[in-house]
């Protein structure tokens, strides 16, 4: 006899949670997908699927801890009515990979199937809060052993060493984050995967060095900013984008102008904020 669920929605891989609350924007999704399909988007290089996704988003507001949807399980989520810097590369990147098989149709669990494997250590969500890869240098680490990005910071040019800094925003503002909030248990173990992440050397490429390799980053990179400031090593992330300017723009969703924008070059962008150290780069394969 075949069993039969009793579950009140359907789970897709790591969809722990139903799509009332992990899937936001299902009319926007919508737009983009038609307009994928129409144009055959799936036989373009994922650079260029990549960056269409990315100006598909562009204007949308900037929106902090969307990622926060529960007290509890931990589940793959897109929300396309806000965005915030790391799920704006990661939603663009995750489109761009659905995007590569060519289909009559697209639906939310296929995008979410995508950010389950680029979100998750390993790329599997098992409704664990600590199973999401929560700093920008282990997701390069973790993506780059898994074939889903190269990190070529160190191919560009000569890199600094970043030394003597801790890796604890997380721990430290666990006040910020739903998870941690409601579920103390979590923060020592998340001390232990910022324990274990200062481990691993960091090399980047520091700001002043920065205008003399843009002509070798190509749209659709995505672009870590490295930051001066305690806790982390990245503060921020986007995309590059070549624009018709030959100028190689970074494109994000920006706190300060409250959207996802096309902004100055990488370098202007750079030099506009002290705090900004410099940049890793990581190439989508």
């Amino acid at each position: 006899m075949m069993a039969v669920s009793c579950s009140p929605f359907p789970v897709w891989a790591g969809e722990h949670l139903p799509q009332s609350l992990t899937f936001v924007g299902k009319k926007t999704f919508d737009h983009i997908t038609a307009r994928a399909i129409a144009e055959r988007w799936s036989r373009l290089t994922l650079a260029d699927r990549i960056t269409r996704s990315a100006l598909a988003m562009q204007g949308t507001p900037y929106v902090g801890l969307t990622l926060e949807i529960d007290d509890h399980i931990e589940s793959a989520s897109v929300n396309f009515k806000g965005l915030d810097c790391w799920t704006f590369f990661e939603t663009a990147l995750g489109l761009a990979r659905m995007f590569g098989q060519a289909k009559t149709r697209y639906e939310p669990s296929d995008l979410l199937r995508e950010i389950e494997w680029t979100r998750y250590r390993g790329g599997q969500c098992h409704g664990n809060y600590l199973d999401r890869i929560h700093y920008l240098d282990e997701w390069f680490r973790d993506n780059d052993r898994r074939g889903n990005v190269k990190d070529i910071t160190q191919t560009l040019a000569p890199t600094v060493l970043l030394e003597g800094r801790k890796i604890d925003e997380m721990t430290v503002l666990w006040k910020s984050y739903r998870y941690l909030k409601n579920n103390p248990s979590l923060r020592p173990d998340m001390a232990k995967r910022e324990a274990e992440l200062q481990t691993h050397p960091f090399h980047y490429i520091p700001k002043a060095a920065v205008a003399g390799i843009e002509t070798r980053i190509q749209s659709g990179d995505i672009i870590g900013i490295v930051t001066h400031k305690p806790h982390v090593y990245c503060s921020h992330v986007g995309l590059a984008l070549r624009g018709q300017d030959g100028i190689c723009h970074l494109m994000h969703a920006s706190a300060t102008q409250k959207q996802v924008i096309v902004d100055a070059s990488i370098s202007d962008y750079l030099n506009s904020i002290q705090s900004h150290a410099g940049i890793v780069v990581a190439r989508p394969l």
